[in-house]
């Protein structure tokens, strides 16, 4: 799905009538995922929230809310048709305020994904200093993000949900007035299709992504250590002891980076004596992706043997950062009331690679005027018996 497609149905969408999950709704009336709606309509900074689901006949359920175009709950079907919701998140849009809880469950990223080296970067001769709020990085676009801001409700329907942020020049320091949008398809074949576009008068940055916390068994009490994961990468990009890429490109073979065959994420992910996963706390790092901009090839894969469900990703980008939940440490409680421990989810975050602002050689991130960013990414889901 590229911008041309995206253009298409917003124009298309205009005539669609914004539904709520709350409108038209009792307010008892609860999602698949036992969410109530109401929960989520408050106003921020002058924009109203709400909750919109998206349903197809197989019975896969997503609902996201439009502050910071958050996917709140995900439900797909278990190998025994039981109804199983695999991401963190919160019953409400108040646990999602930044004065409550800093975390990006999630979340549409933006203006950056990931770190950019001590919140510098140079542009056309311009240097530019952005705000540092991870280890004297700045990460995910600052900690006035994206994910802490409201998104306009552009189209909304039973299987579609568009969002757009209009994000003024000096976002975050961040050069250029950009109109991002975000558009949310829920397939018939259970696969939640992700397409982002952007366009901007300034030269400036951009590099968007999902920050969903995935757990395919269902439970968060249960660690994601037992999936087996699978990347489509033969090399990774190592990070200094600040989580900083270092600009190295390194081979995975015969190291605890290696997922080119499917196995369990705790198999080595305690292995300190290998420098990367002592750096990363375990697993929180970019895998350069093999795939060529192909979203038809499976970028990644996630599979938990408990309840028979598999994720795939699919991706145009040329990265993928995997996050394994290390900074979880059950201080932060979820959907109902449960507690969010140390490797309760794991996260795919396709993407361009991190600090790629201050790393020429890696695939650029720059957005000038008359240029139309773009980026897709596909979550689907399967059973396997």
């Amino acid at each position: 799905m590229k911008f041309t497609y995206l253009t298409a149905f917003i124009v298309a969408g205009a005539a669609l009538t914004l539904t709520s999950c709350g409108e038209n709704k009792k307010t008892s009336d609860l999602t698949e995922s036992g969410l109530d709606p109401d929960n989520f309509v408050t106003t921020v900074n002058g924009k109203t929230t709400g909750l919109y689901t998206l349903k197809n006949n197989s019975g896969m359920e997503v609902c996201i809310t439009n502050f910071g175009g958050r996917i709140v709950s995900l439900t797909v079907h278990d190998r025994d048709g039981t109804p199983t919701d695999v991401v963190l998140g919160f019953d409400s849009i108040a646990s999602y305020l930044p004065e409550n809880n800093q975390t990006d469950f999630g979340a549409a990223i933006g203006r950056y994904a990931n770190r950019i080296n001590q919140g510098r970067m140079v542009i056309d001769g311009d240097s530019i200093r952005l705000p540092q709020n991870n280890f004297g990085h700045c990460l995910h676009g600052g900690p006035a993000g994206w994910q802490y801001q409201v998104y306009d409700v552009i189209a909304a329907n039973d299987s579609t949900l568009v969002l757009e942020m209009d994000s003024p020049d000096g976002d975050n320091n961040f050069p250029g007035n950009v109109k991002a949008t975000v558009c949310y398809t829920l397939t018939p074949d259970n696969a939640l299709d992700i397409a982002y576009s952007a366009v901007t008068d300034r030269p400036t940055v951009i590099n968007m992504t999902n920050h969903s916390y995935f757990n395919l068994s269902g439970d968060p009490d249960k660690a994601i250590t037992d999936h087996l994961l699978y990347i489509n990468a033969a090399d990774y990009t190592p990070v200094d002891s600040t989580f900083m890429t270092t600009g190295e490109i390194a081979s995975v073979k015969d190291t605890p980076m290696d997922f080119t065959t499917p196995r369990a994420i705790g198999e080595k992910i305690d292995e300190t004596d290998f420098e990367q996963i002592s750096n990363g706390m375990g697993y929180d790092h970019n895998w350069v992706l093999t795939t060529n901009g192909n979203d038809s090839i499976i970028a990644a894969s996630l599979y938990a043997p408990s309840t028979g469900i598999r994720l795939d990703v699919l991706t145009d980008e040329p990265g993928i950062q995997v996050y394994s939940g290390n900074f979880l440490d059950g201080s932060v409680k979820g959907k109902n009331g449960k507690v969010y421990n140390k490797r309760a989810a794991i996260c795919l975050e396709s993407q361009h690679y991190p600090d790629s602002p201050n790393k020429p050689q890696w695939p650029s991130v720059i957005l000038r005027p008359g240029e139309t960013y773009s980026s897709h990414c596909v979550f689907r889901f399967g059973i396997e018996k």
